[in-house]
């Protein structure tokens, strides 16, 4: 065990600590580390840059145009145009069809000229002569149908007018009035009565009396209830400041400190407090990829 300082034990966890491979290499900082360090160094590879479409033979990547049917017959598409164009002319029996003359195009609205047989007589604007107009004889005359439906309309039937009959006022009161002056004539006695009174289907009812009540009872003074105590102030609820509490604070009373139990503390031969030992600690290990590109 080293005077100052952990032992190897207690740093890795080995008895004791192995030999580094990597004495005196430099220190290689692991923030913007490139991937790839040889791509950085010495001369790259160089491309001619990019060229622009021409007719010349170098904007391509053959050094000579490369047909894709070698051999093949060269058409002229004028060329066979021109042959059938006189193959066919050669089955006409006579000359080409020539007019006259051309075209002829009317010079305004209104104008025939160009036209085959020139302006037709029924399209002119003339008016021609006619004959009088003679209206016919006059029909039948018949008067006008009337309005109305015939209920409550005079003068609209085929027949003659309504005859009219007075009304006496109040018709209906008056006859009613003589029908029972003839029947009260013929009636000779009063009205027919019974003795038996009918009785009623219920029975009845128990709490019905035809005798007077009984004068009310004075109920004796009774005597009077003191009013409820209230006290004069509603109750204080406890706070700090202990205004709800008779006392305006608690009493207090000495008492000494003792301890309750003592714990026996474990020590070693030397009388020190004995620690239980670090468990088992990690070491540095490198990853199988960094082995990888070190090799």
């Amino acid at each position: 065990m080293p005077a100052d300082g952990k032992s190897d034990m207690e740093r890795v966890g080995l008895f004791s600590e192995m030999g580094y491979i990597s004495i005196g290499d430099k220190y290689v900082s692991h923030y913007m580390r490139p991937f790839n360090e040889a791509a950085s160094k010495n001369r790259q590879m160089l491309p001619g840059g990019s060229k622009a479409l021409s007719a010349l033979q170098a904007g391509y990547f053959e050094p000579q145009f490369v047909r894709i049917f070698d051999g093949e017959a060269y058409s002229n598409p004028v060329q066979l145009r021109r042959r059938y164009r006189l193959a066919e002319s050669k089955k006409n029996l006579g000359r080409a069809f020539l007019p006259s003359n051309g075209d002829k195009l009317p010079c305004g609205l209104g104008s025939y000229y160009g036209t085959i047989g020139g302006p037709y007589a029924y399209f002119s604007a003339q008016l021609k002569a006619k004959e009088k107009y003679i209206p016919p004889g006059k029909n039948f005359y018949t008067n006008p149908g009337k309005k109305g439906t015939g209920y409550g309309y005079a003068n609209v039937t085929i027949g003659e007018q309504y005859p009219h009959a007075p009304e006496v006022y109040e018709a209906g009161r008056i006859d009613a009035k003589k029908a029972q002056e003839a029947h009260r004539r013929l009636v000779k006695g009063g009205p027919f009565k019974l003795n038996l009174y009918p009785r009623e289907y219920f029975d009845i009812n128990p709490y019905f009396s035809d005798q007077p009540l009984p004068p009310v009872k004075q109920q004796p003074p009774g005597k009077k209830i003191a009013p409820p105590f209230k006290p004069s102030s509603p109750a204080k609820k406890a706070g700090g400041m202990k205004g709800g509490t008779f006392d305006p604070y608690p009493s207090h009373s000495d008492e000494p400190y003792v301890i309750k139990k003592s714990m026996a503390v474990t020590t070693n031969k030397r009388g020190q407090i004995f620690h239980p030992p670090s468990g088992p600690k990690s070491r540095p290990i490198k990853s199988i990829m960094t082995l990888n590109v070190t090799r």
